[in-house]
């Protein structure tokens, strides 16, 4: 896989892979091989390791490195493998720096510890980490990380960056900066990538997609490909109705439970990946884990997901 600014114009599913522990704090890099080998076989444009899915503000430097290298071993070129990055600005750099030597294909550069700033400061604060790497780099804006529209036109100067993921919701903003970039004339313009990268973005991909927003990141893939996948075909296909069915019968349902707990958005999709046979293992603090009950509900929500899903393709 080169390494140049390539991609960002990624298209479809995005992969978020699960880091799996071992019950006395240990990775388990043999279950996340098996893990990456699962989601890579589901079709997923990418794979975004070591991310917040992948909880890569629990991860020691040199779990980091074993997690990426591990992917990057078992996607073998088969799609591209980015990296999250991230904490201060330094230590961004030295992650960024890790995820290079162990054959990441780019990074996925989360918000800034703790310190808030202003738009232009956050384009600072990306080119300071651009400058030490040649890896493409996808912006994550979100929480402390927000860019106005003179911002995300200036990231275009910064030729490693490649595109923004958004994780607002804000739809009109969005809509805000993907015009801006796209009007601006600047010669990478048509080829910046856009991200929807909201928690369970399958509720808000109809709305990104009408304003050019079409790849997003599917936490559901990670332990429901089947489901994941059938409905990115239904919205591909403009089946509303295999659309509606899915939206109702599971997505809807796994959203409600997902915000009973914060922090379930990660300890759920584990919850599921451990129901789908993979020994995932816990979460890492300040996580807490799926309690047995919501994990019993959580198992009654892929049922009937899937009988949905079985009555859909018996209609067809």
């Amino acid at each position: 896989m080169s390494k140049g600014p390539v991609l960002m114009h990624l298209q479809g599913l995005l992969s978020f892979p699960l880091t799996p522990f071992t019950e006395d704090g240990k990775v388990n890099l043999a279950v996340f091989a098996e893990h990456v080998e699962q989601q890579v076989a589901a079709g997923p444009s990418a794979l975004f390791v070591a991310c917040g899915t992948g909880e890569f503000t629990s991860l020691s430097p040199q779990e980091y490195r074993d997690v990426v290298t591990t992917a990057a071993q078992v996607a073998a070129g088969r799609v591209p493998v980015f990296a999250g990055t991230g904490g201060g600005a330094q230590m961004a750099r030295d992650f960024a720096a890790a995820a290079a030597e162990s054959g990441a294909d780019g990074l996925l550069l989360l918000p800034p510890y703790l310190v808030s700033s202003t738009p232009a400061g956050l384009v600072e604060h990306v080119r300071f980490v651009a400058e030490s790497t040649p890896l493409p780099i996808t912006v994550y804006q979100r929480a402390n990380a927000v860019l106005d529209q003179a911002a995300a036109v200036a990231l275009l100067d910064l030729p490693t960056v490649a595109g923004i993921k958004d994780g607002r919701g804000d739809v009109s903003a969005m809509l805000g900066l993907v015009t801006a970039i796209r009007t601006s004339g600047h010669p990478r313009a048509a080829s910046f990538g856009f991200l929807n990268g909201l928690p369970t973005a399958e509720l808000s991909v109809q709305a990104y997609r009408s304003i050019g927003v079409e790849s997003y990141s599917s936490a559901v893939l990670c332990f429901a490909p089947d489901i994941a996948t059938a409905f990115y075909e239904a919205v591909r296909a403009g089946d509303a109705n295999a659309v509606q069915t899915l939206l109702a019968a599971f997505y809807l349902p796994f959203v409600a439970l997902r915000d009973q707990v914060p922090g379930y958005a990660v300890a759920l999709v584990k919850a599921g990946a451990r129901l789908a046979g993979l020994d995932m293992g816990p979460v890492r603090p300040p996580l807490v884990d799926a309690s047995a009950a919501h994990v019993e509900r959580l198992a009654e929500i892929l049922a009937a997901g899937r009988s949905a899903l079985r009555d859909l393709r018996a209609a067809a």
